[in-house]
Order: structure tokens, then C-alpha cells, then sequence
């Protein structure tokens, strides 16, 4: 028999938009990098552009959500002084992960500039870097995942 863990009813809406957070900041940078290995192989400017708005609209918006979620609730169930080996891999997957997440915003944002202008993007190595970073970063949250659905010690 399985007993479900208790927790206050408090801590349910904050929980509630750190996983949603963190599933849309997945999901976005999944449809990121489809749309930046299209505009890879093709040379397809819209998708050069529709990969820099799904950066800037998507996943920094949805990261922003997970990550005051997190803290929300570490304060809730005070960790903060005592962090537990799986909160603290997916602070240092977050924290990490908002670097790369700033760099792949403005490598995005240069890419769908010059595809505004009109400049060929067809196997730019700066759309090679972006798909790079992207695939790094989504790497990183499955470990982030992983660490916060099994609870390692």
C-alpha cells in the first residue's frame, strides 16, 4: 500500500506553476530547436525568426515562471537553509541554465536580424551554435527532471 505525501494545500498553486513552468520551458525549447534545424538546412529566414520569438515569448517567460515557483516553494517548505540534493541540482541546472538561456536569446535575436534583412541564414555558424545550446540546455533539464522526480540523496 502506498501512502501519498501530505502537504499543506498552500503549497499546491506555487507547485502547481513550477511544473507547468518548467514544462513549457521544455516544450519551447523543443519547437526552438525544430525551427532553428529548419532554418539550418533550408535557409528558411521565417524560421530563423519564429526560433528567436519562441526564445524571447516562450522560453524566458516560461523559465522565469518555473524558477519564482521554485523559490516560492523552497521558502514554503523551508529548505532554504537545508537543501536537499535534488533541489539543489535543479537550482544549479536553473542557474547555469539561465546563462545559456541569455546567450541563446541573443544569438537568436542576431540571427532573426539578419534574416530580417534579407541575409542568407543556410548553415550560418551561428544558427550551428544556437542548435547547440539549445540541445545543451534541454539536456540540462532532463537532469534537472530526472533529479526532481527521483530524489536522489
Amino acid at each position: 500500500m502506498l501512502i501519498a505525501a501530505i502537504r499543506p494545500g498552500d503549497w499546491n498553486l506555487p507547485l502547481f506553476f513550477h511544473v507547468a513552468g518548467a514544462m513549457a520551458l521544455v516544450a519551447s525549447l523543443v519547437v526552438a530547436l525544430y525551427a532553428i534545424k529548419i532554418a539550418r538546412e533550408r535557409g528558411h529566414q521565417p524560421a530563423a525568426q519564429f526560433a528567436a520569438r519562441v526564445v524571447l515569448l516562450g522560453t524566458l517567460p516560461s523559465y522565469l515562471v518555473m524558477r519564482i515557483a521554485a523559490q516560492i516553494v523552497l521558502d514554503k517548505e523551508h529548505l532554504d537553509k537545508n537543501t536537499p540534493n535534488w533541489a539543489g541540482i535543479g537550482f544549479a541546472v536553473s542557474d547555469f541554465g539561465f546563462l545559456l538561456l541569455l546567450a541563446l536569446l541573443i544569438l537568436t535575436g542576431l540571427i532573426a536580424r539578419r534574416a530580417k534583412k534579407g541575409i542568407a541564414v543556410t548553415g550560418a555558424t551561428q544558427l550551428r551554435v544556437a542548435g547547440v545550446l539549445t540541445g545543451i540546455l534541454l539536456a540540462a533539464y532532463v537532469v534537472a527532471i530526472w533529479a526532481m522526480t527521483t530524489k536522489p540523496t
